[in-house]
């Protein structure tokens, strides 16, 4: 959870530096159990079906995580030495699994272009 909340808080317009594996996938982790609990708020308390579109609370929510979700996959793409305009690559349905790997990948030892090892 603290990675989650350092995510949305120290590091919401972090670009710059590493994101070690475990930060990446933390912060996945908890941005999808709140975005399950934005949709049932949005179904059971205001009372919207899934035919008419995404909630307010819902649409509200993933407004505000957009930043930080690009920022920690950019982050985490240096980890892999690789430049954060991989991201784009996300925009190709066929190649987003190329981005999957990515982040599935270790990060380099040591330093990189990017900052020191995350893991030191």
């Amino acid at each position: 959870m603290n990675y989650f909340i350092d995510c949305i808080t120290k590091k919401y317009f972090t670009f710059k530096g590493r994101a070690r594996r475990k930060e990446f996938w933390f912060f996945l982790l908890f941005y999808t159990l709140f975005a399950i609990a934005c949709s049932l708020i949005d179904i059971f308390a205001l009372n919207i079906s899934s035919d008419k579109g995404c909630g307010i609370i819902f649409s509200l929510y993933s407004l505000a995580m957009l930043i930080p979700s690009i920022a920690v996959t950019v982050r985490r793409f240096h980890d892999t030495n690789r430049t954060g305009w991989w991201y784009l690559i996300i925009l190709v349905p066929i190649l987003s699994i190329i981005g999957l790997v990515f982040t599935l990948l270790k990060g380099t030892s040591g330093d990189n272009r990017f900052g020191p090892d995350s893991l030191a």
